[in-house]
């Protein structure tokens, strides 16, 4: 899931108020002093193995967690274990089948497949003791298999705006636009700016911007037909983000329209100097040596009205329990400490959207804060473990974006791509 920005979960905090002492002192089952004791004791000897993605954790949120959970439970040790991306799926398989991990953390577009192969543990009766009445929606949607909580959320991002400043002001640029309608007004006057070679680069497979449009109309990339699958292409919710992708797409003078943003990566062409804007993730930034940050501006990619903005494609990361870890009890009560408030404000004051709406005041960073103004109206690929299966090449999405840019009949060729997802979508595992 790196492709997107495959997120890593949670985020440390103290857990309050583990045995609570009568007021008066008395003694009611037990002494109170020797049953907090024992409670906190509980864990004593024993080490939770944690897996985190490389690059996922915020820096000092590992330390954080590990210093608040050790320190809750005297005697317990938590082992974080920083995993690789390649070659991340066969080994998370084998680890949940051994039982040789505890706590990991999952890309929400894949944790339905983990879920449905039986690896992780079903949290539903725990989901309000981990602060899940507060999780945003959209973010949780991803944990959840069948009415089943699997996982719990912990950040997401998504793509918005970067626009290079010195163009801007060169086009006579003075503000960032409220709506699409005056994006496009802006995109044309960057076109007949002298120095600008695209007004936005943005080439014709770039998906995850069409579901975003998409998303933003109301409607799906596929949904359930009853007991099947159904491609969503062919809805007039499609159509009319297909024209919204169009158009933006025609003001990209170089790029593509068979290739896809990491062909050529769009950050390479951006950091040129001759792009207007381009529409990513915080990854895809040119590195400082490339293009000086204070160069580039972020605004979310605007909706048709002023009040909202057009919607994204979310991605990130949730936090599971294995579900055949030895220690399933000691891995809820880690989430406890790596969910709440103080914890899961570290993961915004990073700089990502945080699994509940009322910490988006920690959020920091420009890019981030313009990422979060559109993370409300977001959504997440078809909750199914077959979903990853539309992803494979030769990716039926891509291809229906390219051959519409093309000039195919629309109805045809929606169609036509749509009986493909629809028959990745339902094939029996």
């Amino acid at each position: 899931m790196k492709r997107q920005l495959i997120a890593a979960v949670g985020v440390a905090a103290m857990v309050v108020g583990l045995a609570a002492c009568g007021s008066d002192g008395k003694k009611s089952d037990g002494d109170s002093k020797s049953s907090s004791s024992s409670a906190a004791d509980k864990y004593k000897g024993k080490t939770l193995k944690v897996w985190l993605m490389t690059g996922s954790a915020p820096k000092g949120w590992t330390d954080a967690v590990k210093a608040d959970f050790e320190t809750t439970y005297p005697g317990s040790k938590v082992d974080f274990q920083i995993q690789e991306w390649d070659g991340i799926g066969p080994k998370v398989t084998a680890a949940l089948s051994e039982g040789s991990v505890d706590v990991l953390e999952i890309g929400n577009t894949q944790t339905a497949g983990y879920a449905a192969s039986g690896g992780l543990l079903d949290i539903t009766k725990d989901k309000s003791a981990l602060g899940g009445d507060g999780w945003a929606a959209n973010q949780n949607e991803a944990a959840v298999l069948d009415g089943k909580q699997y996982a719990a959320p912990w950040w997401v991002s998504n793509r918005v705006v970067a626009y290079n400043k010195d163009l801007w002001a060169k086009a006579g640029l003075t503000d960032t636009p409220k709506t699409l309608d005056e994006f496009y007004t802006d995109l044309d006057k960057l076109k007949g700016t002298e120095g600008v070679a695209d007004p936005i680069y943005l080439p014709g497979q770039e998906w995850y911007t069409y579901f975003g449009l998409l998303t933003g109309e109301g409607g799906k990339i596929a949904k359930k037909d009853g007991d099947k699958w159904a491609g969503g292409l062919s809805s007039p919710e499609a159509q009319k983000a297909f024209e919204t992708y169009k158009k933006l797409q025609s003001y990209s003078a170089t790029g593509p329209k068979d290739k896809d943003e990491a062909t050529p990566q769009q950050k390479d062409v951006f950091a040129k100097g001759n792009v207007g804007a381009m529409i990513a993730l915080g990854w895809e930034l040119p590195k400082p040596e490339e293009m000086a940050k204070e160069k580039i501006g972020f605004f979310p990619l605007p909706g048709k009205t002023a009040d909202k903005p057009s919607g994204v494609f979310l991605g990130g990361s949730n936090l599971a329990v294995a579900s055949q870890s030895k220690n399933t009890d000691m891995a809820k009560d880690f989430l406890k400490v790596a969910l709440n408030d103080k914890n899961e404000g570290l993961v915004a004051a990073a700089g990502n959207i945080p699994n509940k709406a009322a910490l988006n005041g920690q959020i920091t960073g420009d890019f981030a804060k313009a990422a979060q103004t559109a993370a409300a109206v977001g959504g997440i690929t078809p909750n199914t473990p077959n979903w990853a299966g539309v992803e494979d090449k030769p990716n039926p999405i891509k291809d229906f974006l390219t051959a519409a840019l093309q000039g195919g009949d629309y109805a045809a060729t929606a169609k036509k791509y749509d009986d493909e997802i629809a028959k990745r979508l339902n094939q029996k595992q």
